[in-house]
Formats: structure tokens, sequence, C-alpha cells
């Protein structure tokens, strides 16, 4: 089961590597007006959203575009508002006072299951007790990743994020958190609860760290082919969790995105556009319909 919120990267296969030595991440591609007459150039960027310090510097193509780039564009900057943050997460990611456990909306068969993980990522049951269902699937993929090594705290976007302050380089957002958090929060209760069943059966049965290793090794290599099999994968998924990543998270999303990307590159002489990888691969990706505007869409790596 693939998730594009929460993917993680390691060194796993021979990579493509820049003249110095520093190896391609993810995936790069050039936007331009397909006339070339505007002479603006947004560099749009894939993302992983958790790390770690083995993964920067990047290499210099993607280096020297954010260096000479009037703005960053990050989906949402982690660095930003924590007020925002918080309030979208107990508007959309807590049950009102009174209400929960996410655990009594399990079928039965689950809840030791979901007890036992509790326990093995050393979360106390109480702590958890405010969360819907799907904000706890949430938080259980993260201690997943976290227990293999992997941080948000050294997520792409969070490196981006810094190096755009310490360079006082403006930051814009493509979404907004309570956007992102509505899209999970507009799921019906039943929905949610499936969602955290099949986050469970995916890490108790391995498939979320395959899959996770799969898509780590695609971007840490800057494989191609790669995130071709990936952006299949994800399509043709047809648990309850990956048609909502195909349909939700990334169908509804990448339209908006494009559109968004196509208004930054109208205005800005030079701009990086840094989203999610799996939003960059795929019949209906954000290049693709980029494309389908009129711009010039080249793909660097």
């Amino acid at each position: 089961m693939f998730c594009c919120l929460f993917v993680f990267t390691a060194g796993l296969a021979p990579q493509a590597t820049a003249a110095d030595g520093i190896p391609n991440r993810g995936a790069l591609f050039r936007i331009e007006q397909a006339d070339g007459k505007a002479g603006n150039v947004t560099w749009l960027f894939g993302t992983i959203h958790v790390g770690a310090k083995s993964f920067y510097p990047l290499e210099p193509v993607i280096t020297a575009a954010l260096e000479n780039a009037s703005v960053l564009a990050l989906e949402v900057d982690p660095l930003g508002s924590q007020d925002d943050i918080a309030g979208a997460v107990r508007e959309f990611g807590m049950y009102p006072a009174g209400r929960g456990p996410a655990s009594a909306e399990l079928a039965a068969a689950y809840r030791p299951r979901l007890e036992r993980l509790l326990r093995q990522y050393d979360v106390p049951p109480a702590s958890v007790a405010p969360m819907k269902p799907w904000m706890l699937a949430s938080l259980l993929t993260v201690r997943e990743f976290e227990r293999q090594g992997y941080q948000t705290a050294l997520a792409v976007e969070v490196w981006l994020s810094q190096g755009a302050r310490a360079r006082k380089q403006k930051i814009v957002e493509l979404e907004s958190v309570q956007a992102q958090m509505a899209l999970f929060g507009r799921m019906a209760t039943s929905d949610q609860a499936l969602f955290l069943q099949e986050t469970i059966e995916a890490i108790d049965g391995r498939e979320q760290a395959s899959d996770a290793r799969a898509i780590a090794s695609a971007w840490a290599t800057a494989d191609r082919a790669a995130l071709d099999r990936i952006a299949d994968k994800t399509a043709a998924d047809d648990t309850f969790s990956g048609r909502f990543v195909s349909r939700v998270l990334l169908g509804e999303r990448n339209p908006l995105l494009a559109e968004r990307i196509a208004t930054l590159l109208a205005r800005e002489k030079q701009s990086v556009a840094a989203i999610g990888v799996l939003h960059l691969v795929g019949k209906d990706s954000v290049p693709e319909l980029l494309r389908r505007q009129g711009l010039r869409v080249e793909r660097v790596y």
C-alpha cells in the first residue's frame, strides 16, 4: 500500500550521479512557456516527507536553481505557522471532547493488534485516545519509519524551507495544511476505521516496509523506470487506502497543484516548486497536466 504522504528514502541501488559525485534524487523537471518569449523558468522537484542526514546536500542543478530562484513553492511549509498546523489537527484529526478512542471503531480482531503496535512504538494509549482513525493510522506509519531510522525532522521539505530562510528567500504554499487534512477528515468514520485497519495489516504484513523501500530506492537513485512502476502499482491498488491515494490524494490535488505552478511560472522569472514525487509520475501527473496547458516540460532526471 503506497501512501504519498509518508514515504522515506534509502540508497538501495546504483545511483545516477552528477559530475561532482553527488547523486541525483527524486525527479526534476524544467518548465517554461512553449514559445520561450517570457523567459520565465520554474524548476519542479519531487520530494519525500521524511529523511536522513545522508540525503544532503542535493545535486548541483537543483542546488543552483534554489540559489537563483526568487521564490520557493512548497505544498505546505512545514516551518510555517505552527498555530495553523495545530488548528488543522484539532479540526480534522481529533474527536470532539467526549468522543473516541479510534479503537472503538475497529473490528474486534484489530483492537489487540493496535494495542500491540502502540506498545511496540512506545506510544501511551491515552496520548492517542483523542485521535480520529485516519490520524492514528498516519501516526503508526510515521512511527514505523522512525523505527527504521528515518525522521520527519529531516524531510526534504524541511531542508528546503530551512535553506530558503537562510537565503531570506520568499516561500509560498501551493496548498494549505487545512485543505490537506480536510481530505482525510471528510472520510466517513467507517472509512477511517477501514483506513486504519489496512494500515495495521500493511505494517504487520511488512507490505508497508517493502513498498517504502521500493519508493525509497527509486527516489534516492532518481530511477525513472522504478518511479513509473510505482505509479502503475499505485493506480492499480484496489484497497480502500489505495483508491483513496489515487483518487483523492493524487487525482483531486494534481490539477490544483498544476494550476498554481502555472501561475507561479507566469509571475516569477525563476522559481522552484517542490512537491511529493508521486505527484510527478503517472498518467495524470502534474508535469503531464502542465504539458496539456501548452507549457514546455523537460524532464532533467
